[in-house]
């Protein structure tokens, strides 16, 4: 196996291993984050009823700086739809990625504009 074939799986792995205990119910939906080397997508989600309640994105934004800004960006602007959707706690799912740098970024964004995790 190649050094990105194996990145991959244990990416993958990490992802299941969360996956496994975070579950978004009606009264905590799930805060699921992806990065990639481009964009952030942040979604809240109700896994009892399979349905996506909050997304945000940096697709189709003109935002400038970092992709560690974008994701503080993106992090409070998640949080204001949460609230106006009426949503005030939640479980954090980092998607298998580390807490660390743009994760960590978009989770203390949201924390500071009134999420709860």
């Amino acid at each position: 196996m190649n050094r990105l074939a194996q990145k991959l799986h244990n990416l993958s792995q990490r992802k299941k291993r969360v996956r496994s205990t975070v579950i978004g119910t009606t009264e905590r939906p799930r805060l699921s984050v992806f990065v990639s080397n481009r964009h952030i997508v942040a979604q809240i989600i109700d896994d009892s009823k399979k349905i996506t309640l909050v997304h945000v994105s940096t697709n189709g934004k003109t935002t400038t700086g970092t992709l560690t800004e974008k994701a503080a960006v993106i992090g409070a602007e998640v949080a204001k739809k949460a609230k106006a959707a009426k949503i005030t706690k939640v479980v954090f799912d980092r998607n298998g990625k580390l807490y660390h740098g743009r994760v960590q970024a978009l989770a203390d964004a949201a924390r500071k504009n009134g999420l709860e995790f």
